[in-house]
């Protein structure tokens, strides 16, 4: 909703202070499929150049993303509790060898079952049972455990925020392509120079037509939603950074309890469930069998 409003914003006040201010919408309106034809295809056409299919693919993902907002909500952040909790109990109660199948088969498992909309996140699925599988190792180390996990989610958030690097570089680029319209502008109007002014007037205007796209592009539409972008993607790594923490206290002798609350106290503060909240969540789960 609130980059809907903001693109409504956006056009709205700048082209009404422009009519207001006693601007013309004509030279523009004259100009614009043109000036935006060059400058977007230019954008488009180097985009394509500097990325790859799977980063272009990704990066379309990305602007959905933009447009949705966040993937994880405070409902999600509790199940994540709750999931972690059930795992951590059967372990601590009956061991290693009884979360096997679990682990192993994670969309077969009655635990994970309950929580689809974890399940359906690979990342997370992989994060959770990796993590299991080194204590089946014998690998429970409490610093080299954090540390192999923190090495995965460095991994993972590079690879995530790549589209938004992306976008940010169509940005950047945006301002100067917008000045190489404008030039062809300039030259087009120099081919006329025996026109009366009035005609010269408009074709220089239609030339500063381009600048003004360039820029209008980069700093109102796409550098926002590149830092939007970032912005989720910063948000949604918390829901991994919950895992690990939760993870790590286990490895580190703590009871579930213990644990789960070190990872609620990593959630951030707007998703962050109550402590009473998550308590009651637990007491209505399924016993261990």
């Amino acid at each position: 909703m609130t980059i809907i409003l903001g693109l409504l914003a956006v056009v709205g006040l700048v082209f009404g202070g422009f009519l207001l201010s006693g601007g013309s919408m004509d030279v523009l309106i004259h100009a614009l499929p043109f000036e935006g034809m060059m400058i977007g295809g230019a954008a488009l056409g180097s985009f394509l150049i500097a990325n790859s299919f799977s980063m272009i693919r990704r990066s379309g993902r990305g602007l959905v993303k933009v447009m949705k907002g966040s993937q994880w909500k405070t409902a999600d952040y509790t199940d994540l509790l709750n999931l972690l909790f059930e795992l951590s109990r059967l372990y601590r109660n009956k061991g290693i060898i009884a979360l096997d199948s679990h682990i192993e088969a994670p969309e077969e498992s009655e635990i994970f079952g309950r929580y689809p909309r974890i399940l359906k996140d690979h990342f997370a699925i992989q994060l959770i049972t990796d993590s299991f599988r080194m204590l089946a190792m014998n690998f429970d180390d409490k610093y080299q455990t954090e540390d192999v996990i923190n090495r995965k989610l460095k991994k993972h958030h590079r690879e995530v925020m790549a589209p938004a690097s992306a976008l940010q570089t169509v940005s950047d680029a945006l301002p100067a392509i917008g000045i190489i319209a404008a030039v062809l502008g300039v030259i087009k109007t120099m081919g006329a120079i025996d026109q009366p002014p009035e005609i010269l007037g408009g074709m220089i205007g239609g030339a500063l037509v381009g600048t003004f796209l360039g820029v209008f592009l980069a700093y109102c539409f796409v550098q926002p939603m590149s830092g939007r972008l970032r912005q989720i993607e910063e948000e949604d790594s918390a829901f991994y950074a919950v895992i690990r923490d939760i993870f790590v206290a286990l490895v580190s002798d703590h009871p579930p309890n213990i644990c789960i609350e070190i990872g609620r106290g990593s959630i951030p503060t707007v998703y962050q469930p109550d402590f009473y909240a998550v308590e009651q969540a637990q007491k209505e789960l399924p016993q261990a069998a």
